[in-house]
């Protein structure tokens, strides 16, 4: 078979967009089975693994064979992938797999010959079965929460693998004490908060805040251990295929991934903002996890057109188009239950659902027909806002792009389709035509998408010129350029703020901005994610995205690693181990020449003035502060790499913090006029409220949160600030 014939490249990627997602780890089948039972690949999965072992072979950006040495890495990824921490294999085990499959697993998946991995998986779920019969069994003994000489160490990222039984079931022994007294702080701090409730309803905010069932931290974990136990069982070929897949891709770079077919279908949802399913979204029930709840409908979809689904409802079964077994899920986790109900286009799915304050007996069947659902509050977002400045309000338009998404399958097909593109060029004119001083780029937490999208936007704001330098695993480069006879959508003054999880073509727009001088770049360094994957969609199983370009800025800098450093920089929230800096094998950062192109604006020779004037208000900025303060916190707990078995002593550590925390928020409430928390009970019971009122809320009725909203504010201020040097000057 030729290669070109294998690798369908549908669409050319920037990328985050298709990687930052977390993919649950065991998809449910539609029945149960035992934790026994053997699990073998299909012959279409035997294919898959042939054809994207060659692929990563001979077409990835590396070049790098997959050899020996390469087929080393990937038995150790694929390892750690499945014992993280390093607490159910034994060395001995390892040892034996490197010397059978090592030198190998690259010519074996080459071969579509998975016998290898599925014997480690399978040894795997045995480990697991032993892991939790161990943890059962000691359940059943007292345990004793007051060592204060006896410590556990929480990194073993790099640690070596116990050589005995002994070892590993002494280490298992203090996961369980430590998991122990962190229930019972947990569940004693719940009942001092349902007791603030009681004393004082205003706290909920007129939300249900009743408690999930009171069980002890002993019936917690049992209850916890044996479903977790049980979904050993509901392990399927698909968990194993994209375990050893991934570790082949990720072996090359953190973007060249595998999606299974159930998977496959979140990828095209982020990519074009549709999916193919009933219309709900769920979440597992507040006052008993065992039920997984119906929180909205989407209006439109088969669930809303039936009239006879409702938001409050529990899903406690699912049967698939033509089979009459009716799945009981009343304990499965919400991700496993997304994998059943959602499916092709025009298949049918029957829900069993329980209405809220039902009984068993009252339970109905609706069987519905899955469509493709439009996510409408997943795109671009425009308002305005309005900062005032020396008694004077300003107006400032904001336009927030959460991905850079391109419906591609219904544009080939000739079809209507969504497009980040005109989105925002449509909202750009709304925004100007409404005669805002500046328009503010919000692409925090935007994790990527089409590259074709993002050269197309920056267009609508620059006059013409190169915005982004590609090069192939060659050395060839290629540019994408502005083509537009000079049209601009947008000439005005503009910002755009970004953040660590700004990734990939939100880094190709934020560094064209810079460079071009159009801009002022705020907020926080970006992931760093500079390389542009191909998506393939003809592959014998499932889906996957292939790295096999890097992009460069106009000035010939790689955003890869490095990120984009913004000109006016205001707190990190985020732990700096998300970033591509962190990453196991990223690629590295190098530059090109320069591409011809001459600047729109000038923004460089202000920056150190405009500078100094936001540190002036970010430290007096209650929120801002707030912010520093609780990402100090936060890094104290990060650096905590051993934690004391002691209940004593880790409930005066947690106190400790618990009070700097609510220090910190109470100094912020007092600062911004709002009456501070009475204690830590009260403070946690209003974050409920509040998380509860906002999930039942669509993410365009969402008003943003005062800390979320400092960023837009102090942007303002910024070109405010800008347009006073500007015109001093």
């Amino acid at each position: 078979m030729k290669l070109q014939t294998i690798a369908c490249a549908v669409a050319v990627a920037t990328g985050g967009l298709f990687f930052t997602h977390t993919i649950s780890q065991a998809m449910a089948e539609t029945r149960p089975a035992s934790v026994s039972r053997s699990i073998q690949p299909t012959q279409e999965q035997a294919l898959v693994a042939r054809q994207l072992a060659t692929l990563v072979d001979r077409q990835h950006y590396l070049n790098m064979r997959l050899d020996a040495n390469t087929s080393n890495r990937i038995l150790d990824m694929y390892i750690d992938s499945l014992d993280p921490e390093h607490t159910l294999f034994l060395a001995s085990e390892v040892t034996a797999y490197k010397k059978q499959y090592g030198a190998t697993l690259g010519a074996s998946l080459k071969a579509g010959d998975l016998s290898g991995p599925y014997a480690i998986h399978a040894k795997y779920r045995e480990r697991l079965k032993a892991f939790y019969t161990f943890m059962l069994a000691e359940l059943k003994k007292p345990q004793n929460l007051n060592q204060p000489n006896s410590y556990i160490d929480t990194d073993r990222e790099k640690a070596a693998f116990f050589s005995t039984q002994g070892e590993q079931e002494n280490y298992w022994q203090k996961m369980l004490v430590s998991q122990l007294i962190n229930l019972t702080i947990t569940r004693q701090e719940e009942q001092a908060k349902q007791k603030a409730l009681k004393a004082d309803p205003s706290l909920a905010d007129g939300q249900d805040l009743t408690a999930s069932e009171d069980l002890t931290p002993v019936q917690t974990l049992t209850k916890r251990y044996s479903r977790q136990m049980e979904r050993i069982g509901r392990m399927k070929s698909d968990d194993v295929l994209e375990k050893i897949l991934n570790s082949m891709t990720l072996t090359y770079d953190p973007h060249s991934n595998y999606f299974p077919p159930l998977d496959a279908i979140e990828l095209n949802r982020q990519t074009t903002l549709q999916l193919e399913g009933i219309g709900v979204s769920i979440r597992p029930e507040r006052s008993n996890e065992d039920y997984t709840r119906i929180e909205t409908i989407v209006e439109g979809g088969p669930a809303s057109k039936s009239g006879q689904v409702k938001s409050g409802d529990r899903i406690i079964g699912v049967a698939q188009d033509g089979d009459k077994k009716m799945v009981d899920v009343i304990g499965w986790p919400s991700s496993e239950i997304v994998g059943l109900i959602r499916g092709k286009r025009g298949t049918k799915v029957t829900i069993k659902l329980l209405g809220s304050g039902a009984s068993m007996n009252q339970a109905r069947s609706v069987t519905l027909t899955r469509d493709v659902i439009q996510e409408e509050d997943a795109g671009v977002r425009s308002r305005t806002v309005e900062v005032k400045r020396d008694g004077k309000a300003h107006k400032f338009g904001v336009l927030e792009i959460p991905s850079f998404y391109l419906n591609y399958r219904a544009r080939r097909a000739g079809g209507e389709y969504r497009s980040v593109a005109e989105d925002t060029n449509k909202a750009l004119k709304s925004l100007a035509a409404q005669n805002v001083e500046g328009i503010i780029i919000d692409l925090r937490n935007n994790p990527g998408g089409s590259l074709e999208e993002v050269a197309k936007m920056i267009g609508q704001v620059i006059k013409q010129g190169p915005v982004v330098q590609i090069r192939d695993g060659n050395g060839n480069v290629s540019v994408f350029e502005d083509y537009d006879n000079d049209a601009q959508t947008y000439a005005g003054p503009l910002a755009v703020i970004i953040n660590l999880a700004s990734a990939s073509a939100s880094e190709i727009y934020s560094a064209a901005i810079q460079d071009y001088g159009r801009g002022v770049i705020i907020g926080s360094t970006t992931t760093g994610k500079g390389t542009a994957q191909v998506q393939l969609d003809s592959l014998a199983y499932g889906q996957a995205t292939l790295t096999q370009r890097k992009f460069y800025r106009v000035t010939g800098g790689s955003t890869q690693n490095k990120g984009v450093i913004p000109d006016i920089k205001l707190v990190d929230i985020y732990d700096e181990e998300f970033g591509e800096r962190k990453a196991k094998n990223a690629l590295k950062w190098d530059t090109i020449p320069t591409a011809p192109f001459k600047r729109d604006g000038v923004i460089q020779p202000y920056v150190q003035q405009l500078d100094g004037f936001s540190q002036k208000r970010v430290v007096q900025d209650p929120q801002f502060q707030y912010l520093k303060t609780r990402k100090a916190i936060a890094q104290q707990t990060k650096d905590q790499k051993k934690i004391v078995l002691d209940i004593d002593q880790r409930k005066a550590e947690l106190e400790a913090l618990e009070l700097k925390t609510l220090q910190a928020e109470n100094k912020r409430r007092t600062e911004t006029g709002l009456k501070p928390y009475s204690n830590w009970e009260s403070y946690q019971a209003s974050l409920d409220a509040l998380a509860e009122s906002r999930a039942k809320m669509k993410a365009t009725q969402r008003p943003p949160l005062p800390e979320e909203e400092a960023f837009v504010t102090e942007s303002a201020n910024v070109l405010m600030d800008l347009a006073n040097i500007r015109k001093n000057n």
